[in-house]
């Protein structure tokens, strides 16, 4: 059993068939997939599960806090099931693939007061680009 399908059930989150494997293609390490990969792979599990049927889901599991929508560029939004870990992501600028990463240290120490205009600042979303071994071979 997935970690999110553990945080779900301790939810008390309706497990139909389709929730089931909407969560259940979501579970692994760095998924970032688009809702239509998403819905890709939920089909060759579920082949009755409809496009609508997901980005419900995928709504319904953002609301709850679950699933984090991560908007890197202008590319389609991606769903992070890693939504209780804090962590930022890696891009790649030439294929778009998504790694989460874990850097040391408080990235809110890196914002100088001056720079903070006032603002009482909660958190930080960095996003690191460069270019994926995969590219840089291509």
């Amino acid at each position: 059993m997935s970690d999110l399908l553990a945080r779900l059930r301790v939810r008390g989150w309706r497990m139909t068939a389709q929730r089931r494997v909407v969560a259940e293609v979501l579970d692994g390490d760095h998924v970032h997939l688009t809702a239509d990969e998403v819905h890709a792979r939920a089909v060759k599990r579920l082949p009755e599960i409809s496009r609508a049927t997901v980005y419900n889901a995928l709504g319904e599991l953002v609301s709850l806090g679950e699933v984090l929508e991560v908007s890197t560029d202008r590319r389609a939004k991606r769903y992070d099931p890693n939504a209780h870990r804090p962590h930022q992501h890696l891009v790649c600028a030439r294929c778009g693939a998504i790694r989460d990463v874990h850097p040391v240290g408080d990235p809110l120490a890196a914002l100088p007061q001056a720079e903070r205009f006032g603002f009482t600042v909660s958190e930080a979303d960095v996003t690191y680009r460069g270019v994926c071994p995969g590219c840089v071979t291509a």
